[in-house]
């Protein structure tokens, strides 16, 4: 009897909530690091794919940031939930692509599930810890509020494969903006996976668009896009020389961009246990708005 032959999977671009080929049809080949043998296929994004994706994003930032912050934590909570049955799946392929001990892979998935519960609770807390009452002269009230700031385009670092990606989404989302990621280049099929999961979650369309490509290639499209808000630049000092964050800067300057580094200098574990600077996280994607009110 013949062996029967595998199907391999060919992962695509996950935009405006549907999984989508990218439009130059080429690809990047996933191999497992200790065995040499072929996991899967991955598409490579390209200019156009960036620019689909932000129209997406903004139309998905609309929905996401008139809905309350108690809607909002339900939906991410919803998330959680379908990560911790699906835990087993994860490990296996941070194992498989990261050649890390399970051990470790489910320590990580399991920090990465923990953190979207922190966040899912501070939905609905966060902008009390924001706002102000202004003291002004008598006849007025004045009061600071604060609110999204719109489309965040995200560049994750190439180090761990999970904790990241979950990390940011949650810290851009939690406030009600929307992101677009350029995901791990190195270990890109847990955020694949992750992608699946937020395509039959309560996520709105459009909130979450995950590319996978080459960051030297994409990153500077999704700086220069007039329509992008913020940049969360991710990637640590070993990867990038320089001359990468430096072009994203220029190019973040052409429209005032907000642009954040979280920089390599920080682990990705240590705001899991500081309140203060996971409440920054936050506060780093929202802008400030004063409204004045005659009495």
């Amino acid at each position: 009897m013949n062996k029967r032959l595998e199907i391999p999977k060919m992962y695509k671009l996950f935009i405006g909530g549907k999984f989508v080929r990218t439009e130059s049809e080429r690809y990047i080949e996933v191999l497992n690091p200790l065995k040499k043998v072929h996991i899967c296929n991955i598409s490579r994004a390209s200019r156009k794919d960036v620019r689909n994706a932000v129209t997406a994003a903004r139309s998905g930032f609309e929905t996401w940031s008139s809905k309350t912050g108690y809607e909002r934590g339900q939906i991410l909570y919803r998330l959680a939930e379908m990560l911790e049955g699906r835990k087993e799946q994860f490990t296996e392929e941070i194992h498989a692509v990261t050649a890390v001990s399970k051990t470790e892979c489910l320590k990580e998935v399991s920090k990465a599930i923990d953190r979207i519960i922190y966040f899912a609770g501070f939905s609905d807390k966060w902008i009390q810890l924001i706002s102000s009452v202004n003291p002004v002269q008598e006849g007025y009230f004045n009061f600071s509020v604060p609110e999204p700031v719109g489309v965040v385009g995200v560049i994750l670092p190439d180090d761990l494969s999970f904790l990241p990606i979950v990390s940011r989404i949650l810290a851009v989302t939690c406030s009600g903006n929307s992101c677009v990621i350029l995901a791990n280049e190195k270990f890109p099929l847990p955020s694949l996976t992750l992608s699946e999961v937020i395509a039959v979650s309560d996520i709105p369309p459009g909130v979450i668009n995950i590319l996978t490509g080459y960051k030297s290639e994409l990153s500077s499209h999704l700086a220069g896009h007039f329509d992008v808000n913020a940049v969360d630049y991710c990637v640590s000092g070993f990867e990038d020389s320089g001359e990468n964050k430096k072009l994203v800067k220029e190019l973040c300057s052409n429209n005032i961009k907000r642009f954040c580094d979280f920089g390599g200098i920080k682990r990705w574990n240590w705001y899991s246990d500081e309140q203060n600077e996971n409440f920054k996280e936050i506060e780093k994607f929202t802008e400030i708005k004063t409204v004045w009110q005659t009495v």
